[in-house]
């Protein structure tokens, strides 16, 4: 009886420790939240969400969301309030707990940042409840009507990132913030829903679905799609959702998902997500690829039928640990994410293709990198070049350049080279195992990695190293050349060409996207129109399904009025919504009176079918006034 009684007090001690320390847990201390960001109105050193549970009903008629948003909270012992980030919501009723009805406060509205949504607490406030509605043009949400998708019914998918969730889900917006969620979603009959989540794999009739996801994540890894989609599994954790009609080409190029994910994980470490699928999505998904965890948003522009542009995928599961586990505590910080994983996805890609292969793409990466530090500088943002941004009073989305991912790329390059491959895998693997689920500001990893990487293998320090790649603006000196020997080989053929004026003597049979790209990057400036002409009769790049190819192609056409190549262009446009070739082709016409003209009747056509992300930056752009 003794030892019964002894054991029993030993497990109520136990009990006891856990129940004070998830007490301690739930209370903010003065330690907490060291990194404000200014893209946020929350206060979390007061109160915080930690958990959510949404509610949804997806209306594509009048193309709303209705929602209840119930959250559970952590606060400090003297938290008044709690603060949210809004913009554009229609709030219709909050309450605290189970049903103590309040009132609330939306501030004055930002234009960049919204409103802030102030919710008074009460001593014994453990959650809030908040209905709303989303308006019809919430700037997060993309609906497509069935002509505007690859099948025959439409389609609705949202863009959270930067700074965007607040648009459809009141939340405290900060990539420093992390919280789980669990939701349940309404659609309409015949539609499968898809969140950044636990989720099905096939249509159910009722339109009814359940999510869960374990992992705390930030708003900006919020995630929901819903449309007529097909799942095809690619491997223990791997698989791909598309439309019908687009699955087919899914396949063909996605179908070494599973490779990926074991070559990631014999390079860094365990993938902590259980499943990483990828949703094939319709044309106006604004970007390359969105890293939502457990599922990856891809434009179908990388569906090229040779696999040569799904390096893009590489990048997105590169981001399940820089940035999805290991994040930037504000967007000052982007770099952290997003130059760890071109990093990573370099590293990725090398193991699966080889060490030429990789160099090829850091050969694109310094191109782009040295036009945008040099458009950037000649327009009087040099500021901008640094890695490590002020963004105060600016969108985010202002950040979102090459520096970030390129000279953040060439930065951990450099580092490679001073401390030793061995030495900088090492450290990295340490870095993402000791920092998972947190977020991590730009001196807070200097001051990790001089420990842990620089002194600990006792490496010396290169006295200006942070101070030129971090701070620093433009490109360092120092910066390491890639060196692609394919590349060389592609400079040799068009001299070649050019010397002998026998366009026979370019082979490109083998050539990948890669090298078609690098042939138009090296192709001289005095290049007539004549030799243009000559080029699409060989190669017929009007009609290429290749869309890196296709953009490059119609900058060459723009530059040598090549007017066979317009109506294409235009098809392209209209029927494409991927920013980054969008910018550069409307950017190319406007340069002359004539261009301007035409760029402005394709614009009319086609912003429609652009995301918000998209079509605010080419507003800008284009000078375009909505009625």
């Amino acid at each position: 009886m003794k030892k019964l009684a002894l054991l029993f007090c030993v497990i109520l001690g136990l009990f006891s420790c856990n129940e004070n320390k998830n007490m301690e847990n739930n209370r903010i201390t003065s330690t907490d939240f060291q990194n404000p960001d200014q893209h946020s109105f929350a206060k979390p050193q007061e109160a915080l969400i930690t958990h959510l549970n949404w509610n949804s009903t997806i209306d594509f008629e009048n193309k709303t969301i209705q929602a209840i948003a119930q959250y559970d909270i952590r606060k400090s012992q003297s938290a008044k309030e709690i603060i949210l980030d809004t913009k554009n919501l229609e709030i219709e009723k909050i309450w605290r707990n189970e049903n103590d009805s309040t009132d609330f406060e939306l501030k004055e509205q930002d234009e960049i940042l919204g409103q802030a949504l102030h919710i008074p607490l009460s001593k014994d406030t453990k959650t809030i409840s908040i209905q709303y509605k989303t308006p019809e043009k919430a700037e997060a949400l993309q609906w497509l009507n069935a002509q505007q998708t690859a099948g025959d019914s439409p389609f609705l998918f949202t863009q959270s990132q930067a700074i965007l969730c607040r648009t459809w889900i009141p939340i405290q917006d900060s990539p420093g913030i992390r919280f789980t969620y669990e939701a349940k979603v309404k659609v309409p009959e015949g539609n499968l829903a898809l969140m950044s989540a636990e989720n099905p794999q096939k249509i159910d009739s009722t339109g009814n679905y359940s999510f869960k996801m374990q992992q705390p994540i930030p708003a900006y890894l919020m995630a929901l799609a819903v449309g007529k989609l097909e799942y095809h599994e690619t491997g223990e954790e791997t698989g791909i959702y598309a439309e019908p009609a687009t699955m087919e080409k899914a396949i063909t190029d996605l179908e070494d998902l599973q490779s990926f994910l074991e070559t990631a994980e014999k390079l860094y470490g365990k993938y902590r997500w259980e499943q990483f699928d990828v949703l094939v999505l319709p044309p106006s998904f604004p970007f390359g690829g969105m890293e939502n965890p457990r599922l990856t948003f891809a434009t179908p522009t990388i569906l090229s039928g040779d696999k040569s542009l799904v390096s893009l995928i590489a990048h997105e599961l590169a981001h399940s640990w820089s940035g999805n586990l290991v994040t930037n505590a504000t967007w000052d910080d982007f770099w952290l994410n997003e130059g760890f994983t071109v990093y990573f996805e370099y590293r990725i890609m090398e193991e699966l293709y080889g060490k030429d292969y990789a160099e090829m793409l850091a050969s694109i990466s310094f191109k782009e990198l040295k036009e945008e530090a040099k458009e950037l500088i000649d327009n009087g943002n040099a500021a901008d070049t640094r890695l490590k941004l002020e963004l105060s009073g600016r969108n985010p989305d202002v950040g979102m350049t090459a520096i970030a991912y390129d000279k953040g790329y060439f930065f951990l390059r450099k580092i490679e080279e001073i401390s030793g491959r061995g030495n900088f895998d090492e450290f990295l693997k340490q870095y993402f195992n000791e920092h998972a689920f947190e977020s991590i500001n730009t001196e807070q990893f200097i001051l990790y990695m001089e420990q842990n990487l620089f002194g600990k293998n006792d490496i010396e320090l290169p006295k200006e190293l942070f101070s030129n790649w971090v701070y620093g603006t433009g490109i360092p000196n120092d910066l390491p050349k890639p060196n692609s020997v394919k590349f060389i080989n592609i400079e040799q053929s068009i001299a070649k060409w050019l010397n002998t004026g026998n366009i026979d003597t370019l082979n490109t049979l083998e050539w990948s996207t890669h090298e078609f790209l690098h042939f138009f990057h090296q192709l001289p400036d005095s290049i007539e129109y004549a030799e243009v002409k000559l080029l699409d009769e060989k190669f017929d790049f009007t009609n290429s399904s290749n869309s890196e190819i296709l953009t490059e192609w119609f900058l060459l056409a723009i530059k040598k009025e090549f007017i066979p190549a317009y109506g294409a262009m235009e098809n392209f446009l209209i029927n494409t919504g991927r920013k980054k070739f969008l910018m550069p082709i409307y950017a190319e016409l406007i340069k002359t009176e004539t261009g301007k003209r035409i760029a402005l009747n394709i614009y009319k056509k086609a912003r429609e079918n652009y995301h918000y992300v998209s079509y605010n930056s080419l507003d800008k752009l284009l000078n375009y006034k909505t009625d």
